[in-house]
């Protein structure tokens, strides 16, 4: 009997794990997650321990494992990444981001397995361009992200689509510009956690919560307006994406709707049953010159692609976190 492996790299970090949880729920696949747990005490596997993952694979294992059964392989999902914005060693942001993603297109194509990768909203930098994710070379080319993270991500946007552009591409191939997601499985990410697991512990005890001023005319103090977008909706394309094989290309993932840190903080405190408590703090001078204060996807054309549902408003979202995960005793998916 033939296997269906969806083979999940960072499968049980913050986004991974989501998507590992909503792949496994068709019982007909078997999905492997391929990841670092940590320690036991605080690691990841609380991420994963909830679904019937059908083998784990150390990232130093996975070509050797891939290789021994990529037959029964339907699809890479390259999950892994290092993820933070202030991560200082740019070699290894590189080899994590670009080489490691490289050389997973490169065997995809070969062995011509499916693959989805998360590229990043980074890719964006300052968002002079806007947020349109068209994803041809010239488009691409042209965006100036702000750091070695946006960078990474960026540079390998561009060698898939040269790499698709050449005919040398995996028979499905699709990159995620994630915006801000949040939602349950995020705390081990520390510093990078979501607004709102931040707060969550200040909330919950009635507490004041603190959120950056505003430098910049016009924008009222929390005012700076981010995409956030709920982990479940970032599963559910995935999940689409699997079923729907012939997508190809680069898309934005947000839910195409900016909010303010101030209504996120409002909408935590309200998902508590807390009057809101919010003071303003200035922003460090290290983040003022490059601060975004805006992004939003554009969705036009992950809709034009053919996915037919919508996304979470923020309230609705931070509700559902708050009430099934962050207020209980077991807040992981």
């Amino acid at each position: 009997m033939t296997r269906r492996i969806i083979f999940v790299t960072g499968g049980a970090g913050f986004i991974g794990s989501n998507i590992v949880a909503r792949l496994a729920q068709d019982l007909s696949l078997d999905v492997v997650v391929c990841d670092w747990l940590g320690t036991a005490e605080l690691g990841k596997w609380r991420n994963i321990s909830k679904h019937p993952v059908a083998d784990f694979v150390a990232p130093e294992a996975m070509f050797d494992w891939l290789e021994q059964r990529w037959r029964d392989v339907e699809l890479v999902v390259h999950m892994g990444a290092i993820s933070s914005t202030t991560e200082p060693d740019a070699d290894k942001i590189m080899h994590a981001n670009f080489t490691l993603s490289r050389d997973l297109f490169r065997w995809c194509t070969d062995r011509q397995r499916r693959f989805i990768y998360a590229s990043s909203a980074a890719t964006y930098g300052d968002g002079d361009f806007g947020f349109s994710d068209l994803d041809d070379m010239k488009s691409l080319a042209a965006l100036r992200p702000l750091n070695a993270y946006g960078w990474s991500k960026s540079l390998f946007d561009l060698f898939a689509a040269r790499q698709a552009a050449r005919g040398y591409a995996p028979p499905q191939w699709v990159g995620l510009k994630f915006f801000n997601v949040y939602g349950p499985n995020e705390d081990h990410k520390g510093s990078m956690k979501s607004v709102a697991a931040q707060i969550w512990p200040k909330v919950r005890a009635g507490e004041v919560v603190e959120l950056f001023k505003s430098h910049r005319d016009g924008i009222e103090d929390g005012g700076q307006l981010r995409d956030f977008v709920y982990v479940r909706d970032v599963a559910e394309v995935v999940a689409w994406l699997h079923e729907a094989g012939h997508v190809n290309g680069i898309f934005n993932l947000g839910s195409g709707q900016a909010r303010s840190f101030a209504d996120m903080a409002r909408a935590v405190f309200a998902a508590a049953g807390k009057p809101p408590r919010i003071d303003y703090i200035p922003m460090p001078d290290s983040l003022r010159e490059k601060y975004q204060y805006f992004t939003e996807a554009r969705m036009d054309r992950l809709a034009a692609a053919g996915y037919p549902h919508g996304f979470t408003d923020l309230e609705t979202g931070i509700a559902d976190y708050v009430g099934n995960y962050l207020a209980t005793d077991d807040p992981y998916r």
